[in-house]
């Protein structure tokens, strides 16, 4: 149980890390229909949970409760593009995950159970501290970028200072225009 936690942790923080913030956003239809299709499978799958009883249902609702969660998170964040979006994916993942685990850990008993609980725990807290993480990194990265090419702009402006007329208009005009810069 503990290795396949920490796998579907470390398969949930690699994603993050290889998906592109900037990735192409879908049109509002197409967030609609699929929005609507996450919202179906869902209740298809929480009906298919009405035949089973006990934990194994406990454990079926779970997952399909993580799955909507997830599912939707994915969407929004596909949809958006937006960096606070795939954090909020894996926060979903790291509770669904956790959500579905703690449910399986109550067909245990005594400390087999405590402990299936806590590695649980363990495994959403890493889970969640390495989306803060990447949050962070990503941040950082951003800055870092900014700030050189802020550097980088600012040697190109003074490049043009040796220069006079439309020979140093031109080239401040393209020096703002290679920095972003208005």
């Amino acid at each position: 149980m503990n290795k396949k936690l920490a796998y579907i942790a470390v398969l949930s923080f690699l994603s993050t890390v290889c998906m592109s913030v900037n990735a192409a956003t879908m049109a509002k239809a197409e967030y609609k229909s699929a929005k609507s299709q996450i919202s179906a499978d869902y209740k298809s799958a929480k009906a298919a949970c009405g035949s089973l009883v006990g934990n194994k249902k406990d454990i079926c609702v779970a997952e399909a409760k993580g799955t909507e969660k997830v599912a939707k998170a994915d969407l929004e964040a596909r949809y958006t593009g937006k960096e606070k979006a795939q954090y909020n994916l894996q926060i979903a993942k790291a509770d669904a995950a956790y959500g579905v685990a703690k449910q399986k850990c109550d067909d245990m008993k005594g400390n087999d159970k405590d402990v299936c609980i806590k590695e649980a725990k363990a495994v959403e807290v890493k889970s969640k501290e390495d989306a803060k993480l990447y949050k962070k990194v990503k941040s950082a990265t951003k800055e870092s970028i900014e700030d050189r090419m802020n550097a980088d702009y600012k040697v190109a402006i003074e490049k043009c200072d040796a220069l006079a007329g439309d020979a140093k208009t031109q080239c401040v005009n393209n020096a703002k225009t290679s920095f972003k810069k208005s």
